[in-house]
């Protein structure tokens, strides 16, 4: 998980982990937290291994160091603050110089449950950024749960499928998969 400090990082990896939104402030993540998650895919049991990492500048030089053995990154801003927004190129920057070529990154504009008041970006503006990019976009909240499950399932999909192949040959796309799936207003583990 990367992203400015207070985006929602940790808030996030709690929702997707507890099913939980923890009220109240967190303390700013210090270096990188782990956190370890299986979860199934089609029946078979993908682990994946969470790392949380620290938004703030002074913290930069560790999370580099992570960047290379990561195979996918969820890169957050916070839709009510401009400024985590326009850092997402600079953060993408990062990824291309230190990450793997072949990383998967997913673009998540979260705290989505915002009053429309306090809305800095528009959905159309995470839509255009990550098209310019070739990653995956959706919004999220940690506060309300909305498609975080989605993000880290869809993650964890596209990881099973460059494992271990997709026995049914066809090509999955982590794009398309989350467009059907926001489309129909559910995940698959959920089928609500």
């Amino acid at each position: 998980l990367l992203g400015d400090s207070g985006v929602g990082k940790t808030s996030l990896l709690v929702q997707f982990d507890t099913g939980k939104f923890q009220t109240g402030t967190f303390s700013a993540t210090v270096g990188i937290g782990f956190t370890n998650k299986v979860v199934a895919v089609d029946e078979t049991k993908v682990k994946l291994q969470i790392w949380d990492t620290a938004g703030q500048e002074r913290f930069r030089s560790v999370t580099h160091a992570y960047y290379r053995d990561a195979h996918a990154l969820l890169l957050l801003y916070d839709v009510t603050n401009k400024t985590s927004f326009d850092n997402i190129r600079a953060w993408l920057g990062e990824i291309r110089e230190y990450a793997q070529d072949d990383v998967v990154i997913m673009l998540l504009g979260n705290k989505a449950d915002c009053h429309s008041s306090e809305r800095m970006i528009r959905r159309e503006d995470g839509e255009r950024l990550a098209k310019e990019y070739n990653v995956t976009f959706m919004e999220t909240s940690a506060k309300t749960g909305l498609n975080v499950e989605l993000a880290f399932m869809a993650i964890a999909r596209e990881l099973k499928v460059r494992k271990c192949g997709n026995p049914d040959n066809t090509v999955f796309n982590v794009q398309e998969y989350v467009r059907e799936q926001t489309q129909r207003g559910s995940c698959p583990p959920c089928n609500t």
